[in-house]
């Protein structure tokens, strides 16, 4: 009679519970895996006639099949090593398997018999929840993770004797020792940027509303620093978003603890588009999630990299299809992107010139699409500073002040159901209402400009989050107009475009009353 043990296999972020059938049967002696295992799961008999064997269980020499259901399912990674262990056990002590009955196990072998952690634990408790099992036989090095969803009882286990004692009731579950993780570095302190009040003030609307952003400037003008103050602006997780953060790390890394702080990613501008949009694991923008993910050197990423972000942007989600495999990433993020004005960086520097040829520029600036410009929010200059606001520039408004206004405006957000850079339809006309003259200097600007529906629109949230950080429920021209003020790469990339500044009459002041 076959034994039959429950485990889980990922799927993208998404755990897939797993009947584990092991057959031990008269024939020649050999063991082998069926329902769509990969190489790791086929060599999984290795792994477990050696750790029976060091263990001092006897080693059956007979015809072992195990089948691992659904078939339908790719199989992946050494996490049914435990469950198939403890089957082929059953086939000695058949009342094993009703002692697993409504249990989760899940563990690598050694060949020594001691048990390894794996990864994606939280994701299979919470999978083991969801269909009413009551436990989980998992390393001990996975019990804190999984400890992280209630309702289930956890057992950590050291060895494959240990885990069958345990089963047994003949052995108590080890408890984890207590280790102390390092606090992780403090994002750096907005009084270290010198001048780049536009910058500085960008940054403060980004984090405020969580608006995209890209910097434009020459090497060393601080966009790399700006950007990475900016977690510390943003507000700290909530318990749901910890945990939903967690469950996305814990697909990636081993012995992954609750997450408590903002991601903050910085891949490469080598990256690929598997690394960084996620194939069969996720990818750097959902690992990004409810974090910031820093692109520095924008332009040299590969263009379906590049244009791969539009969907991430846009819906705050990337759908990776394959011929049998679909998954569906949370990727909603802020994104903070650097650029150099041509490939040698200096057009436009006050103190170096530039180097680089029409059709160099112009290549240089087109890889940055169009449609992906739409999807920015905010395209600010930072320009280099001189000598004399180098060495003798006062320091600006340390971090702690700017985030005080940063969790005002966010609070105002929350009150209205939802951040403004994700408001929409219906919410965006009634959150982002304009009166007679703000709609007069709105249409006046995207004439003149030649703005697209999709601008249109970030033109408004982005308003809203000024107001909001005015502390004011209406949205006025002076919002308005410094929201125009962001469209920077717009103006230079788009030369059919008038850029002669808004006549004081036709527009409004730059401050609100």
């Amino acid at each position: 009679m076959p034994a039959t043990l429950l485990s889980s296999t990922l799927l993208g972020i998404d755990s897939i519970l797993v009947h584990v059938e092991v057959d031990v049967s008269s024939g020649i002696p050999s063991c082998h895996v069926v329902g769509l295992p990969d190489a790791s799961v086929s060599e999984s008999c290795e792994r477990v006639r050696s750790a029976l064997r060091n263990s001092g269980s006897p080693i059956p020499s007979r015809r072992v099949t195990v089948n691992l259901s659904p078939g339908d399912i790719r199989k992946e990674g050494p996490r049914f090593d435990l469950a198939i262990a403890l089957g082929v056990l059953c086939a000695d002590e058949p009342e094993l398997a009703g002692l697993l009955r409504e249990t989760l196990v899940l563990g690598e072998l050694s060949l020594d018999g001691g048990l390894r952690p794996v990864r994606g634990v939280l994701s299979a408790a919470m999978e083991a929840r969801r269909h009413g099992l009551k436990r989980l036989l998992i390393p001990v090095g996975n019990v804190a993770e999984a400890r992280l969803v209630e309702g289930l009882a956890v057992n950590g286990v050291l060895s494959l004797r240990h885990a069958r004692e345990v089963a047994a009731g003949r052995a108590r579950p080890v408890e984890p020792a207590a280790r102390a993780r390092p606090d992780p570095a403090p994002p750096p302190d907005l009084v270290l940027v010198k001048g780049q009040l536009a910058a500085r003030r960008a940054l403060e609307v980004a984090a405020a509303g969580s608006h995209h952003l890209v910097m434009v400037g020459p090497p060393g003008s601080g966009k790399t620093l700006l950007a990475s103050c900016l977690p510390g602006l943003l507000p700290p997780l909530t318990s749901e978003e910890a945990l939903e953060v967690t469950r996305i790390h814990s697909v990636k890394r081993l012995e992954c603890g609750l997450i408590t702080e903002r991601p903050f990613r910085s891949p490469d501008p080598s990256v690929s588009r598997a690394g960084l949009l996620g194939s069969l694991l996720p990818g750097e923008v959902t690992l990004a999630h409810r974090g910031v993910l820093f692109l520095d050197e924008f332009p040299e990423m590969r263009r379906d990299c590049l244009e791969g972000l539009r969907s991430p942007l846009e819906g705050g989600r990337v759908v990776i299809a394959r011929a049998n495999f679909r998954a569906n990433y949370p990727a909603r993020f802020t994104l903070v992107a650097a650029m150099n004005p041509c490939p040698c960086g200096y057009l436009g520097d006050r103190q170096r010139a530039c180097r680089c040829s029409p059709f160099q520029r112009q290549r240089y600036q087109g890889r940055f699409s169009g449609p992906l410009r739409d999807r920015i929010d905010l395209q600010v200059e930072v320009a280099r500073l001189s000598p004399a606001e180098l060495v003798r520039a006062q320091a600006g408004e340390c971090t702690a002040r700017v985030r005080q206004r940063v969790l005002a405006a966010r609070d105002r957000q929350q009150r209205r159901g939802v951040l403004n850079s994700q408001l929409e339809g219906f919410h965006l006309a009634e959150h982002c209402r304009l009166d007679d003259r703000s709609a007069d200097f709105l249409e006046l600007a995207v004439r003149r400009f030649g703005l697209s529906a999709r601008v249109y629109d970030r033109v408004r949230r982005i308003a809203r989050t000024l107001a909001d950080l005015r502390e004011s429920e209406k949205v006025e021209a002076c919002d308005l107009a410094e929201a125009l003020e962001y469209r920077y790469l717009d103006r230079e990339l788009e030369p059919e475009v008038d850029r002669t500044p808004l006549h004081p009459a036709e527009g409004s002041p730059k401050t609100c009353a």
